[in-house]
């Protein structure tokens, strides 16, 4: 995952590049687009991202909180909602999938 800096409203986009997909489709970069709230506070900021997925039919939302530890260490722990596209109103009840995703900073 690739994110920009915060602009003054708190908004980012970025992409994200999954290594794990319920595809036989060739996995491709997916734009992302979210919000933190209160930038520029101090703390443990709570945000929410959305990432729209270019090789299939599905929208993933994640919201989390960034921790950051005493030595400046940064970790991002999500919650996340996959929904894929299914044919009908019946097949609703299996079209969301739920999990967690923690993310560190590499440099």
């Amino acid at each position: 995952m690739t994110l920009s800096a915060l602009d003054a409203a708190g908004i980012f986009s970025g992409s994200y590049h999954t290594a794990v997909a319920a595809t036989n489709k060739q996995i491709l970069v997916s734009p992302l687009q979210g919000a933190q709230q209160r930038p520029g506070a101090k703390g443990q900021p709570t945000f929410g991202f959305t990432v729209q997925w270019q090789f299939a039919e599905s929208t993933t939302a994640f919201v989390g909180q960034c921790f950051v530890d005493r030595r400046g260490k940064e970790t991002l722990e999500t919650v996340w909602l996959l929904r894929e596209e299914v044919p009908s109103r019946r097949d609703a009840w299996k079209a969301t999938r739920v999990g967690t995703s923690v993310f560190t900073r590499v440099k």
